[in-house]
Formats: C-alpha cells, sequence, structure tokens
C-alpha cells in the first residue's frame, strides 16, 4: 500500500478539526502488532466512505486507507482487498492530497 505522506497539524487543511477529540482506532498488522491509528480523513467513493489514518506513534508515516462499513448502526474499518477498488480509492485520495498541497504553496 502506498498513501500520500501527509504531515497533519492545526493548520494542514486535511479537513480534519484537529481541535476536537481524534478518533483514534487500533489495527492490526500483518505481523500481529496493534498499532494506534488515528483517522485524520475521510471520503467517498461509490456509495462507500472511506477512512485515511495514520500511526499515532509515526504520524510521519504513510496514511493507510479503509473502507468503512456499518452494521446495526456500529461502524468499522475495513482492509480494501480488490485490486481495482484500491487503485481507484488510492488515485481520489492522492489527487485530494496534491489538491490541499498546491493550496499551501
Amino acid at each position: 500500500m502506498s498513501e500520500h505522506n501527509h504531515e497533519h497539524g492545526e493548520n494542514c487543511g486535511c479537513g480534519h478539526d484537529h481541535e476536537h477529540e481524534e478518533h483514534v482506532f487500533i489495527v492490526t498488522n500483518d505481523e500481529g502488532e496493534e498499532r494506534e491509528m488515528v483517522m485524520v480523513y475521510t471520503f467517498e467513493s461509490e456509495d462507500n466512505v472511506y477512512a485515511v489514518l495514520l500511526d499515532r506513534q509515526d504520524p510521519e508515516q504513510d496514511g493507510v486507507i479503509f473502507r468503512i462499513e456499518e452494521e446495526n448502526e456500529e461502524a468499522f474499518l475495513v482492509g480494501i482487498e480488490d485490486d481495482e477498488e484500491w487503485d481507484r480509492v488510492a488515485a481520489i485520495y492522492e489527487e485530494i492530497a496534491r489538491t490541499e498541497n498546491e493550496g499551501k504553496e
């Protein structure tokens, strides 16, 4: 997975309100290690909602994109296994990030 490296902070313009409570998730990677991930951005594509999460301990590391699914009024994160879906949402996020970075210059 490769996503855009985006520095987040009070004035980063990513759409996330950094003044309010962080949305923190515990995510287990392929090696079974648990990481605290912070949701920094959400966007929609083809009737699905996606979240971009950054490692809370290493925010300089590339973000990870998950699909948000709801069941019985409870939301949870789902990894994107389908290559076509992954390519589509990664391209959308890269365009969002590129547009935001151009606005800062």
